[in-house]
């Protein structure tokens, strides 16, 4: 029998939200339940860019300077030194980055932006040299409205030692940005790490992801980094392991920003 997938429902917020985001409230199969905050952006009046920090900072803090009203974290990278794991490019120009380990780094998914268009797909599906931004992350999730999550593909398992544990292996906070019909792109943050937030597996983020109505997803940097700031507040509850509150969040290497155009 095939598993359930989480149900979810409007979890109201005071004081109101924007009008743009929505807390959910996913639970699980097996009783549990997490937060799910979701940010949904119509890409005919949004660019998505990707930012590298010069210095890694906790996003809403960041936004806050910057006077950035709208972002998501960004891509992986290296304690302590913050250098970005895997493909980074800006306008075109690709920075220097910690290289994913081979073969892995000629499959892990991408966010690719380039003149007003977007795509998520591994990264043997876009251009040797991509114009535009592209930041790498992955895994894929969901793929033309599925979840793609089975096995290892782009050797999460198989490399973890670039990582602090496992990110395929049990429930934690989790981001994630999604393409849906209609022109509409998702920033999805999960929260985690405490007795009423239980986190998400990928594949129970990705058929989350899939009820939101998403055709393509790629995973983010999670866990103690994961940060979604909507009208430049951070809008999920940030955690290090064992359940410690991060006020503010983690500080973070690379973010995604969503600008008007």
């Amino acid at each position: 029998m095939a598993a359930r997938r989480p149900s979810l429902h409007i979890v109201p917020a005071a004081p109101a939200p924007p009008a743009h985001l929505r807390r959910l409230r996913a639970r699980l199969p097996d009783g549990v339940a997490t937060s799910v905050h979701v940010a949904e952006y119509d890409l005919r009046e949004t660019a998505p860019r990707v930012v590298r920090l010069r210095v890694a900072t906790p996003l809403e803090r960041w936004c806050r300077a910057g006077r950035i009203d709208e972002a998501v974290v960004g891509g992986f990278f290296v304690r302590p030194d913050g250098l970005p794991l895997g493909e980074l490019r800006t306008r075109g120009i690709a920075h220097v980055t910690r290289p994913i380990e081979a073969p892995w780094g000629a499959v892990r998914a991408c966010l690719h932006a380039h003149d007003g268009r977007v795509a998520i797909a591994r990264r043997e599906e876009l251009p040797a040299h991509p114009r535009g931004d592209v930041l790498q992350a992955g895994p894929l999730l969901v793929r033309d409205g599925r979840p793609c999550t089975a096995g290892d593909p782009e050797g999460f398992s198989a490399a973890a030692g670039q990582f602090d544990s496992d990110i395929t292996v049990g429930r934690y906070p989790r981001a994630a940005l999604a393409l849906g019909d209609g022109h509409r792109l998702l920033a999805v943050a999960c929260d985690g790490r405490a007795d009423d937030e239980a986190g998400l597996t990928l594949a129970e983020l990705a058929d989350t992801l899939v009820s939101l109505g998403a055709v393509d997803a790629l995973n983010l940097d999670g866990g103690g980094s994961t940060s979604l700031v909507c009208g430049r507040r951070l809008r999920n509850v940030p955690r290090e392991e064992h359940g410690i509150v991060l006020p503010g969040g983690r500080p973070v290497s690379t973010v995604v920003v969503f600008a008007c155009r």
